[in-house]
Order: structure tokens, then C-alpha cells, then sequence
């Protein structure tokens, strides 16, 4: 690679960046007004998601502090930081060494005034996307731990980019982000050679590459800059203001945030483009940024807004909008709007939300062959089924486990990332005599340290072993089992889980998904699944088997649970329930915990899924006492 610069190689230019429009204009938004609270990007890979992110801080205006003028920062902070390194903490060293209460800082006080970037956000610690939003959109971040307090601001451009394949966000915590915006590859192959063109071209000469565009960068710079210094005389009519409340009305978002969102990024929007007041196109922007994450209630729902839909709220906004403002309250009378009288309006009302489908109806299930799943029964909250016995796998909200955070339950004399202070303490007092200490401060030696063991939740891998065969599909009995399952899923996807997914019918066990942290796409693949045919129940227990021997290799910490839910009437070939029981007893030989839920119903019941239950040396459930109303479930480890 050649280069005719000095310093470290140049990045990529903002300017040179094709496509991908939204992904830049939500950026320039958030850097021209930090409190819109951030930007969510998702994406398929390869979309140059922290390409656009990393070329953003090289815009920002310059940082003036106590040592002069810097430039911008640009903060990484890595899926697997600890809370202690994102918000700081006591400076052990300095306690330790002279005795004083000192602070350390952590990520958030680096990236004050510049940008915070989090890649794969959807990997990290939910704990920690909570302390980020919380200083992203309080622009302080407040330290109570370890005997210390202390404050200090931290004004940054969050942005978080994630793939939707590795798992999503809880719907929580997509609210928090300010804007959401998914970004693809372009599918116009002129779009393409260009893409590829320009970054072969920065390979090549990264430096001439940069200058060649550095009069756009630079011009795109000054632009923010510009906004930034109008952005607080943008005026935000109530005109405008009722046109954000009536669209966020119209969405039936949750809580105020959205309002706040959309006239915040409304006011940057217009003063991007150097207007003096926001208008009607400003708040249709901010909009299209800042509410189609905010629609997704359920860990199901599909994130996003269609034009058409945005065009109708965008009408019936706007009739809102020219409408005179309400009439003071009366003083006398309570005030406010009166209520419908008539029931045709509040009807109409109701029917005329944007985000409501009142198009599907269920559709009864078949029992016969090669049919697909049908619409699924009632969903509930399911009961938590824990595993035994304490882990070390990834942080969830599933299984005890031993973790970085949580609860201290006992000091360590091996060295870790917590401190366990009254340990440290108690340690070194033993030796204070010896070390010739008869008053003043503790004498403290390296091999006093103690870290702490600290008790948390873990997730697991969640296979399920679904029985789709004829018996199953009788009845409608698959639409009961169906609901169960995404019941159990929204469960997973709550606790942070990763799911697999394998379904026995006909002939043969079949993985239609494999283990993966994308719980909607599970969903996806259940609503679609065949039904029909014999249940050969044992090669669904090998497959299971299998499936969770390859995972322990790749993850070994993470631990297993197998969830059958079948009626037990294993058919097909010779002795089909003897060799299920046989590879049931595989499952418990390799200690994998499990868990059959009992799909039998009907005057007639055989019991064999208790049998197979007790075959597999794990818990038992009858499907319809799987609800959270119901006791906690324990699994059992097999001996």
C-alpha cells in the first residue's frame, strides 16, 4: 500500500461513502443535537455500518477544555467491558498506595463531547445499554459505589449498530435510542461498482485518497457546526408541535419519549438546512427516524413503517394541525376536551390507527399430512424452567450462574476483575502484627487482594424438540402446542437466551433452525412449519443429542436444556417408542438437562411422555400447566 502522508493512516472519508442516505443524515442529526439520545443501525453485514460511524467523528467541531482545543473522540466500547470500566470507579491503586478515596474514570468520561460506539449493542450486557442510554439522555453520568460519589458530564453521539441475525433488542431498550435507522446493500449494480471502486481506491493510497475529498468533509463540517450555532433560536410553532403529537398519537407509542424525540430531531433537521422554523417536512424526517422502532411492542413485531402508512398518520397530522388550538380549560368546570357521545366516533376513531391489522382471522389446523402449522393458540406468560446447580455461561436472566456482576456471595484469594474489600481487609488483618503495625493505616501487601465471587443469571441454549407428526396435528392440539412454544420463546428471547428448533414428523427429525440469539427468527420458522405424518420421536432425541454435543464444543460454558413437547405416541418402524427411550437415555448419560411437556389430551391418555420424561432423567409438565400461574418449574440434572 502506498502513501505519501505522515501519522497514522487516514480514515475513510464521510463524503466518500455511498448510499445509504438515512444511516448519514441520522448521524449529522444527533451531532448537531446530542439530546435526540442516539442512533441504533441495523443491518446485514458488510453494510459499512462502522465505516459511516467511524468517518462521523472526524466532522465534529473541535473539543475546548482546560488543555486547549482537541479534536473529537472517538470511543469504542467493547462488547465485553465490565460496569467498572464504562463508568469508572475507585482507583484501587491510589487507595491502596496513599491512602486516599480517588475516582477513576471510565469510556463515558472519554467520550464526553464526542462519539460513544458500541458495535453488536444487541451483544452487550442489558445492564450496561441501560447505564448508557440513561447518560446519553441525561448527558451526566452519577457514580454511587465503592465509598465513592462523584459527577461529571458526559455528552456524546451514541451510536449502536448491530446485526438482527445475532438477536435483537428488547423493546425496552429500543425506545431508549433516540433514532433507528436499517440499512441494506444496495441491489443497483452502478451502486455497487462505485462502492467497491472507491474502497479499492482507498486501499490503494489512503491519503490521496482522503484529500480528494477533504473540501466535502470539510464543508459537511462547518454545515454542523453552523446548525449547532442556530440550533437553540429554531422556533417549534404549536402548529408543528401539534402535528408531532397527533403522529405519535396516531402510532400509539408507548410513554412521551417519541414527542420528545420527534421535536428534538424536527428542530435539528430544520436547522441542518438553515431554517429559522421547523416545517411540516422537517417533522416528516424525523419521523421516518425516530418512530418505526418505537412500534415494536412485542419481541415479535416487525420494526419498521411503510410509506403508505406514514402518509395517511401524515394526513390526518396535518388535519390536526390546522385545526385552532383547544379552548382554555374552564376553571369552573373541570375543563378539557369533551368526550365522544356518540359511538360511531369512538369507533372511527379506533379504526382509523395506522398500525392496527384487522385483516387476519384464524385458520383452523388440519390433521392431515403436509399441512402447515396453522395460526397458534393463546400466548402467556411462561413458567420459568431453571436449570440446576450453579454455571459460568454467558450473562442472562435464565439459571444461576458465577459472573462479573451481580451479587458478592464470597471473597476469593484468586485474582479478579471485582474487589472484594472486606476480604482484602480481613486477610491483611492477620498480618498486621507481624508487619510490625501498631497503629495508623492498615499495611496492605499484593497477596492480601481478594476478589469477589459474584452470583448472577445466566442464558442457555434453549433446543426445542417439537412433535409435528398426525397424532399432534389432531384436534387442533398443534394450535395449543404452537402458542405454547412462542410462549416459550418470548421466554427465551426475555432471559437472553439462544434457541434451536427441531421438528419430528414423517420420517425424519428435522433442525429448522439451528441454535442462534435471532428469537423472531424461530418464530418465523415455526409459523411455517409442516405438520402431518408418523412421529419418529427417537430421531429427534438424537438430533437433539448431537446438536447439543457440537454446542458444548464451541460454547462449553453455556448449558443445555432440551424442551420436547410431544404426546409421547412415538410411531414408525420397528419398537419406535422402545428406541426413543433408548436415545432418551443418551440425553441423560450425557447429563444434558430436559424437560417434556405433556401434549397428550383426550378421554384416552397412554402417559408415555411422563415415561419418556423419566427416560430422559429431567422435569415434567403438562402442557396445560405451563403457565407462569403455576409453581416454578425446576429441571432436574441427571444423575
Amino acid at each position: 500500500m502506498q502513501g505519501n502522508g505522515s501519522g497514522p493512516e487516514p480514515g475513510y472519508p464521510f463524503s466518500a461513502i455511498v448510499g445509504q442516505d438515512q444511516l448519514r443524515l441520522s448521524l449529522i442529526l444527533c451531532a448537531v443535537h446530542p439530546g435526540i439520545g442516539g442512533v441504533l443501525v441495523r443491518g446485514e453485514k458488510g453494510t459499512a455500518k462502522s465505516t459511516v460511524v467511524r468517518a462521523l467523528a472526524t466532522l465534529l467541531p473541535a473539543v475546548q477544555d482546560a488543555e486547549g482545543s482537541r479534536p473529537a473522540k472517538l470511543v469504542e466500547l467493547p462488547v465485553g467491558a465490565t460496569e467498572d470500566r464504562v463508568v469508572g470507579s475507585i482507583d484501587l491503586e491510589k487507595v491502596l498506595r496513599d491512602g486516599e478515596r480517588a475516582f477513576q474514570p471510565g469510556l463515558l468520561a472519554a467520550a464526553h463531547r464526542g462519539v460513544l460506539y458500541v458495535d453488536e449493542v444487541n451483544l452487550l450486557h442489558d445492564h450496561l445499554v441501560d447505564v448508557l442510554l440513561d447518560a446519553a439522555a441525561m448527558g451526566r453520568v452519577h457514580v454511587e459505589r465503592d465509598g465513592v460519589s462523584h459527577s461529571h458530564p458526559a455528552q456524546f453521539v451514541l451510536v449502536g449498530t448491530m446485526n438482527p441475525e445475532e438477536g435483537e433488542l428488547r423493546p425496552q431498550l429500543l425506545d431508549r435510542f433516540g433514532l433507528a435507522v436499517e440499512v441494506t446493500a444496495s441491489r443497483e449494480v452502478e451502486v455497487r461498482m462505485n462502492v467497491v471502486r472507491r474502497r479499492m481506491d482507498y486501499e490503494r493510497d489512503p491519503y490521496a485518497f482522503a484529500t480528494a475529498f477533504r473540501d466535502e468533509d470539510a464543508a459537511v463540517a462547518e454545515q454542523i457546526l453552523a446548525a449547532r450555532k442556530i440550533l437553540d433560536d429554531v422556533v417549534l410553532s404549536d402548529k408543528e408541535l401539534r402535528r408531532i403529537a397527533a403522529l405519535c398519537a396516531s402510532f400509539d407509542v408507548d410513554g412521551m419519549r417519541a414527542d420528545l424525540v420527534l421535536a428534538r430531531t424536527a428542530s435539528a433537521h430544520a436547522a441542518w438546512r438553515g431554517a429559522g422554523e421547523v416545517a411540516e417536512e422537517d417533522v416528516r424526517v424525523a419521523a421516518e427516524l425516530a418512530l418505526p422502532h418505537r412500534r415494536r411492542r412485542d419481541p415479535f413485531d416487525e420494526p419498521g413503517i411503510d410509506d403508505k402508512q406514514l402518509d395517511e398518520a401524515m394526513r390526518d397530522a396535518a388535519e390536526q394541525a390546522d385545526q385552532h388550538p383547544d379552548p382554555e380549560p374552564d376553571p369552573d368546570g373541570g375543563g378539557g376536551a369533551p368526550l365522544p357521545d356518540r359511538a360511531e366516533d369512538t369507533e372511527s376513531s379506533e379504526t382509523s390507527r395506522p398500525h392496527e391489522d384487522r385483516s387476519a382471522q384464524p385458520r383452523p389446523s388440519g390433521a392431515g399430512g403436509d399441512k402447515q402449522a396453522g395460526t397458534p393458540g393463546a400466548q402467556f406468560r411462561a413458567r420459568l424452567i431453571e436449570l440446576p446447580g450453579v454455571g459460568e455461561g454467558a450473562p442472562g436472566r435464565r439459571s444461576r450462574s458465577r459472573s462479573t456482576h451481580g451479587r458478592s456471595v464470597r471473597p476469593t484469594a484468586e485474582r479478579n476483575r471485582s474487589l472484594h474489600l472486606i476480604g482484602t481487609l480481613f486477610a491483611a488483618a492477620e498480618h498486621q502484627v507481624v508487619r510490625g503495625r501498631t497503629s495508623g493505616r492498615l499495611r496492605l501487601e499484593p497477596s492480601d487482594l481478594r476478589g469477589a465471587i459474584k452470583e448472577g443469571r445466566e442464558g442457555n441454549l434453549i433446543v426445542f424438540v417439537v412433535d409435528a407428526s398426525g397424532s399432534m396435528a389432531a384436534r387442533d392440539r398443534l394450535s395449543a402446542v404452537t402458542g405454547a412454544v412462542l410462549s416459550l420463546l418470548r421466554d427465551a428471547y426475555q432471559r437472553r437466551d439462544k434457541v434451536a428448533v427441531i421438528t419430528v414428523r414423517g420420517t425424519a427429525a428435522e433442525t429448522v433452525l439451528p441454535p442462534t440469539s435471532s428469537v423472531d427468527v424461530a418464530v418465523t420458522r415455526l409459523r411455517t412449519m409442516k405438520t402431518g405424518g408418523k412421529s419418529p420421536l427417537a430421531q429427534g432425541f438424537v438430533k437433539a443429542r448431537e446438536l447439543v454435543l457440537r454446542e458444548r464444543v464451541r460454547d462449553p460454558l453455556r448449558r443445555a436444556l432440551v424442551v420436547a413437547l410431544t404426546d409421547g405416541r412415538a410411531t414408525g418402524g420397528v419398537d419406535p417408542v422402545g428406541r426413543a427411550r433408548i436415545a432418551a437415555g443418551r440425553i441423560a448419560s450425557d447429563k444434558i438437562a430436559s424437560v417434556v411437556v405433556d401434549c397428550e389430551s383426550g378421554m384416552v391418555r397412554l402417559g408415555l411422555a411422563a415415561e419418556f420424561a423419566a427416560a430422559l432423567g429431567g422435569g415434567y409438565v403438562a402442557l396445560s400447566d405451563l403457565s407462569a400461574e403455576q409453581v416454578t418449574a425446576v429441571v432436574r440434572a441427571a444423575a
